[in-house]
């Protein structure tokens, strides 16, 4: 199988629509479940439902969250490994 070229500036795990709602729109959505929930004027099943939908989105959130640190990292290692290798050329 040939891997598959990379757009420009696109990191490795940016996530696909197919994967959910982008980051903002998952909490833009969370705080609208949370604005009705709390004005009351859902019934007891339709809260629930709106509740289940907000944990969704949440976890959603949380992966965005876990691999946009987990691609800090990748990044400042990187950079980290370039510096090293600088101070290593400057040294000879």
């Amino acid at each position: 199988m040939l891997p598959v070229a990379r757009q420009p500036n696109q990191p490795e795990s940016a996530p696909s629509e197919a994967d959910g709602p982008a980051f903002e729109q998952a909490l833009a959505e969370v705080e609208s479940i949370i604005q009705r929930i709390e004005e009351g004027q859902l019934g007891l099943e339709q809260q629930i439902a709106e509740y289940e939908r907000g944990v969704r989105l949440l976890r959603r959130c949380r992966e965005v969250l876990t691999r946009a640190e987990q691609r800090v990292q990748e990044i400042d290692a990187e950079l980290g490994r370039l510096d090293d290798a600088k101070r290593g050329e400057a040294g000879t």
